[in-house]
């Protein structure tokens, strides 16, 4: 007697099982998926705070400003085009102008004064940002190497850093004696004086930073290669030092913050709000007027002489068109 034989599924029924078992891994998947974060949350949550991973953006900027780029960019580019005005208003008033640009480190002064010093001509405008003084200089009045690099007539100085160091970075790493920290305070503001009677507009701008932000900053350094170089040692001192530069910029305000040349202080949480604020505010502290040539109208290029004969390109070096 012949066994039945079961019938072959059909095509149609082989189809909707698979489907349904691939449902129901999927289902199972992410129900895992919902077990394994659920743990993670509860894990995270036991920890104390110093035990959390902190993960910090790879671009120092990114992330930190919730001022829109387009917007950002439109309104830079309207300020850099009121300094070309300006500039030309310096160069034909024989204006002489100092900025002094200080702070904590990692506040973004440097962006600041890429920004106001790349629209402008470089033989008018100069950035001084100087090192560490020479045995030589050591022995000399304090300011006297600050001295040698003031504007001349139609000029304007960025003080990347200034005199204000002993104020600063100085005292508070024991780099000067504590009477020579005494000596600027009483004699600073009377210097800066002398300056202002000279006829130089004297500005002085404290980009200030929160602990936190400049934290996250100071992590991307670490891990962005392109900006690891802006992270001294100084940099790294400086973070278990965050009250020792409070006070001294505190002492430091109720010295020098005088009539003739106030500390305006630039808030620079968001860097791009702060260049724009900075910017804006440096060319309200300027009487300039538009002094911009007129457009030029080029004549036709003269003719090259008919005797004159190009050498050949194969006896010249060119570089390489990677791009």
């Amino acid at each position: 007697m012949k066994s039945k034989s079961k019938p072959d599924p059909s095509p149609e029924s082989t189809d909707n099982h698979r489907v349904k078992a691939e449902a129901k891994k999927e289902t199972q998947s992410k129900s895992k998926k919902k077990k394994k974060a659920k743990l993670n949350k509860q894990k995270k949550a036991s920890q104390k705070p110093s035990e959390r991973r902190v993960f910090h953006y790879i671009s120092e900027s990114e992330g930190s400003s919730k001022l829109p780029k387009k917007k950002y960019e439109k309104e830079l580019a309207r300020l850099q085009l009121e300094l070309v005005k300006m500039q030309y208003w310096v160069k034909h008033t024989g204006t002489r102008i100092v900025i002094v640009f200080e702070g904590r480190d990692a506040a973004g002064k440097g962006g600041t004064i890429k920004r106001i010093t790349e629209p402008l001509n470089p033989r008018g405008c100069r950035i001084v940002a100087l090192g560490t003084p020479s045995d030589r200089e050591r022995t000399e009045w304090y300011f006297q190497r600050y001295v040698a690099h003031l504007p001349a007539a139609g000029e304007i100085v960025c003080f990347d850093r200034s005199w204000y160091n002993r104020a600063g970075v100085e005292h508070v790493m024991g780099f000067c004696t504590d009477a020579q920290y005494e000596e600027f305070m009483h004699t600073c503001p009377e210097f800066e004086r002398m300056l202002v009677r000279s006829g130089i507009i004297l500005l002085k701008y404290w980009f200030s930073v929160s602990d936190e932000e400049q934290e996250r900053r100071f992590q991307s350094r670490t891990t962005d290669p392109a900006r690891r170089w802006k992270l001294s040692p100084m940099d790294l001192e400086s973070r278990d030092r965050w009250a020792e530069y409070s006070q001294a910029k505190d002492n430091m305000f109720a010295h020098t913050n005088i009539p003739e040349a106030p500390w305006f202080t630039v808030e620079a949480d968001d860097k791009k709000r702060a260049r724009l604020n900075c910017i804006s505010h440096f060319l309200s502290k300027i009487p300039y007027e538009d002094m911009t040539p007129d457009p030029m109208e080029l004549p036709p290029r003269k003719k090259a002489p008919d005797d004159y004969v190009r050498p050949p390109l194969n006896e010249q070096f060119f570089v390489p068109q990677l791009y």
